[in-house]
């Protein structure tokens, strides 16, 4: 009698399980061995040397602050004392505050969650393009998205860009399930994510939404009214995600809750539409006047100069720290408390070996996309060798792709799922593309990462279309050797604006596009030498003549000299602000406002540790240890301590917060009592507002009013006195404006005039 063996391990019926290393079923052998190693070699390039990372000053402050307290967290409030948020939402700093939580307050810890989420959103460009044009284009998206120079630096800077370009991926991949089979479910969670991004990026999240729209009404297979109804529904829902911090704010009574940055109103949709989207777009004549943001009110510099991010200027007082950064005195170490941000540029003249390597057009001054140019902004910026060089090797290939792709599937049904594919990927890229071509981007490059994403999808599903049309011969396969020699021409041309750095990449580049078109050409069906195994080689040299530049760029990140910058940068176009960058231990960072954020190691100078010891000791019940007149003269001490240190003006100096009647009640009841001046940044300077800042006219007062703290009484017998300052100067002077004297005694203070005026006007009556 036969005795049948069952395996245990397996159940009846069940198909035997697979190693996780092993492709699943219906898939090449190699996929997911392919795909592991791409994650891996993404873990290791996102990872290189965060041991070493810097504080990205501004942001990490409030990341400090968040985990101070659950109040500061959900604010996320600048300082531990809730006083004043960002002014971003705080979305992108939540997974970085929860990290230090768990792993205690370092750099590596604020990097760690940018890696993961680099990692992630790799994983999930392969799903969406494996789905829409099979495995060869997911792993050709996949590597293309790793040699992606800004993929690399932006996955390892603590900015919102990496949370945003995850949210917006899975909401493609959310969208792209929906319109597979009509289903209202996955379309709402696309809604879901989009908001969330919003969270992290405000409004450049909803710039994804003509291609998720045009997606599902173009290849969902239901009826019209019904995908319209499922996209109604799914944008409800994605408004609601997007607005619930900025309604809990509204509905939270000004005084249990931090001013928000940025604006004239202490209002959060002030800070989202007007600070941070319509100051973006003052070149088309948008103004912000009516939505209480202080860039309206601003006198010179801000967003109608160009700058981004906030209100980083680049008027007349940014040049000149520029030139100051670039004299050679700048060569020398900083003390702690100007590492921390005055706004000034690092730039290693002479001594840095990447300020050699600068863009050709750098030495006429600034030139197409260079640092310091006018030219970041402009319709041609995103052309220009700064931006392209991060992002815009594909260029060529993705449009005469994407043309292809939808010229090629007319006539096909409308649920056609590889031209919905080519529509989602081309509009995604097209809008983008419009969105920062008349926005201001300033120099920050990391925001080209949401460009990156398309880019490297239509290389994928482009690079099988286009090969499935020469191999079928006729006037099509001459599309595949012309959209080579296009953009391996494109890549030469890139790699040559950087004639000192990597000199051999251009002629290279021009070596492989020749040869990969040479053998195209030989190997087409009905030429001279048809067969396949030319025709692999010649794809084979295809893809290496397209990658092969933007490769060497991004293993750049391994080299001290290039590692990636503060603005999302790898490699010397980053090198303008003089900067080797985020992972580097050997180049602090150059403090382009928050793009370079001024990098910091946190610790504080001997004298520095003195002022806040004396300060914490006398302060009595005061709520701060001191104001200051800059975010930057707060920094080293939130890092190093967490204090409570009361920032005057918020990010930019120009913020009315506090107001001077409150700074004259926070110094009435003893909330404040010392106040240090002359920390550099603040009271409005760097952005032309001068004395007429509230927080300046305050800092005015200090000087005039309160009597200063002598140096000797909190660094020792021997330190040296600075001359008293006038307004403007920058020497750090610490001030008594509490209760009693600098010498300790009982003493009374007259309140300043304006400032009793002021308070006068605004008491209750």
């Amino acid at each position: 009698m036969a005795t049948t063996v069952l395996d245990r391990t397996t159940p009846t019926g069940a198909a035997p399980r697979r190693a996780p290393w092993r492709s699943p079923v219906g898939q090449p052998a190699y996929a997911r061995p392919a795909l592991l190693v791409l994650a891996v070699l993404a873990a290791v390039l996102y990872a290189w040397g965060i041991n070493h990372s810097q504080y990205h000053t501004f942001y990490a402050n409030a990341a400090r602050s968040m985990t101070e307290s659950w109040k500061a967290f959900f604010y996320g409030s600048f300082d531990p004392g809730n006083s004043i948020t960002l002014d971003k939402l705080p979305g992108f700093l939540w997974p970085q505050a929860l990290s230090a939580r768990i792993f205690g307050f370092h750099p590596w810890a604020l990097t760690l969650p940018q890696v993961l989420e680099g990692v992630a959103s790799l994983l999930v460009l392969y799903r969406v393009v494996r789905r829409w044009a099979g495995d060869h284009a997911a792993l050709i998206a996949g590597g293309a998205f790793l040699l992606t120079p800004v993929a690399v630096g932006l996955f390892r800077t603590s900015v919102e860009d990496p949370l945003f370009t995850l949210c917006v991926l899975l909401a493609a991949e959310a969208t792209q399930r929906a319109a597979a089979a009509g289903r209202l479910g996955p379309l709402v969670l696309a809604g879901v994510w989009v908001g969330i991004g919003f969270q992290s990026k405000m409004l450049e999240a909803w710039a994804v939404l003509p291609a998720l729209a045009l997606v599902y009404l173009l290849s969902a297979p239901v009826a019209l009214r019904r995908r319209l109804a499922h996209l109604a529904l799914s944008a409800l829902v994605m408004t609601a995600v997007s607005a619930s911090w900025m309604v809990a704010v509204a509905l939270t009574p000004a005084q249990d809750r931090p001013y928000v940055d940025g604006t004239t109103n202490n209002s959060a949709f002030s800070m989202v539409v007007g600070y941070n989207f319509l100051n973006r777009f003052s070149s088309l004549g948008v103004s912000a006047a009516s939505t209480g943001s202080i860039s309206a009110t601003r006198g010179g510099g801000g967003h109608g100069s160009g700058a981004h991010d906030g209100g980083r200027g680049t008027g007349p007082s940014q040049a000149l720290r520029s030139q100051r950064a670039a004299a050679p005195g700048h060569d020398a170490p900083r003390a702690p408390q100007q590492i921390t941000g005055s706004g000034t540029s690092h730039a290693r003249a002479g001594r840095h070996p990447a300020t050699a390597a600068l863009p050709r057009h750098s030495a006429r001054g600034g030139g197409p996309g260079g640092f310091g140019g006018g030219s970041q902004d402009g319709w041609g910026k995103m052309f220009g060798p700064s931006l392209a060089s991060q992002t815009g090797w594909l260029y060529p290939f993705a449009a005469i792709a994407v043309v292809c792709g939808l010229l090629w599937r007319r006539g096909r049904p409308r649920t056609d799922r590889i031209r919905a594919g080519f529509a989602l990927w081309g509009t995604w890229l097209a809008t983008y593309f419009l969105v920062f071509s008349a926005g201001s981007v300033g120099g920050h490059t990391y925001y080209m990462g949401v460009i990156a994403v398309p880019l490297a999808a239509l290389t994928g599903g482009g690079t099988v279309a286009l090969w499935r049309a020469y191999r079928a011969g006729g006037r099509r396969s001459w599309v595949l050797p012309g959209v080579v020699a296009a953009t391996a021409a494109w890549g030469a041309f890139l790699a040559s604006e950087f004639p000192t750095f990597l000199p051999w990449l251009a002629p290279a580049v021009g070596a492989l596009g020749l040869a990969a078109v040479a053998l195209l050409v030989l190997a087409r069906p009905g030429g001279p030498r048809t067969g396949g195994r030319l025709a692999l080689a010649g794809l084979a040299a295809s893809l290496a003549a397209l990658l092969l530049a933007p490769g060497a760029w991004a293993v750049q990140v391994f080299n001290p000299a290039y590692g990636s910058s503060g603005m999302g940068a790898v490699g010397p176009s980053g090198m303008r602000g003089g900067h080797g960058g985020h992972g580097s231990s050997k180049w602090p960072g150059n403090g382009h406002g928050k793009g370079g954020f001024g990098a910091s190691t946190g610790q504080l100078s001997a004298e520095q540790r003195a002022l806040l010891a004396y300060t914490t000791a006398h302060r009595g019940t005061s709520r701060y240890a001191f104001a200051t007149d800059g975010w930057n003269g707060a920094s080293p001490y939130i890092l190093a301590t967490g204090a409570h240190v009361l920032a005057l003006g918020g990010f930019s100096g120009q913020v009315p917060f506090p107001t001077e009647p409150q700074f004259q009640h926070l110094v009435d009841t003893g909330a404040v009592r010392f106040v240090l001046l002359g920390t550099g940044r603040g009271a409005g300077t760097p952005f032309g507002g001068g004395s007429a800042t509230t927080a300046a006219r305050i800092a005015d007062w200090v000087r005039t009013d309160c009597p200063r703290v002598p140096a000797s009484a909190y660094a020792g017998p021997h330190a040296p006195e600075p001359a008293r300052p006038g307004p403007g100067a920058t020497a750090q002077t610490l001030y008594q404006c509490g209760p009693g004297t600098a010498d300790g005694s009982a003493g009374s203070r007259a309140p300043h005039p304006r400032l009793a005026e002021a308070a006068a006007r605004n008491a209750p009556r």
